[in-house]
């Protein structure tokens, strides 16, 4: 590998330090998506209440960092940094006021983890999943039938 020259050098200091798949740290807060365990959009964040989802990965992965959207209302992020500090879990604030992202908060190591499902489904999604499955009819014997048609 060659030493670095000067234009290395100036175009460091101009642009930054060079990065691996930039747009995909703009999106999640500064990480990888192979490095995420749990992330929620911003809209899940400014929900009531919080996701039990990441309280149980909180709860289970002490040693990841949780990240929060700078550009989001202390308001909603705050019940956020009081869980992860009832866990002991470090958290900081990624604001990036050039770049507009829908992630609101992610739960990530700093090393990959592949973790295969990272989103949460919504609060108000999984109410109408729970709706829409259909119920199981029991089925009637032709007895039963053919004595409902008499009586």
């Amino acid at each position: 590998m060659s030493k670095p020259t000067m234009d290395d050098y100036l175009e460091n200091g101009i642009y930054g330090q060079k990065q691996t798949k930039p747009d995909e740290r703009r999106k999640f807060l500064g990480t990888l998506r192979e490095r995420i365990v749990i992330a929620l959009t911003q809209s899940q964040v400014r929900e009531k209440g919080i996701y039990k989802e990441v309280q149980d990965h909180l709860k289970k992965h002490p040693d990841a960092k949780l990240l929060l959207n700078g550009n989001m209302s202390y308001t909603f992020l705050s019940k956020y940094i009081k869980l992860a500090d009832s866990y002991h879990v470090s958290f900081s604030m990624v604001t990036n006021k050039e770049i507009e992202t829908d992630i609101g908060l992610v739960l990530a190591y700093d090393h990959a983890i592949d973790q295969e499902e990272i989103y949460v489904q919504k609060k108000s999604e999984k109410a109408v999943e729970a709706k829409s499955k259909p119920k199981q009819k029991q089925k009637k014997s032709l007895f039963s039938s053919i004595k409902n048609k008499l009586f």
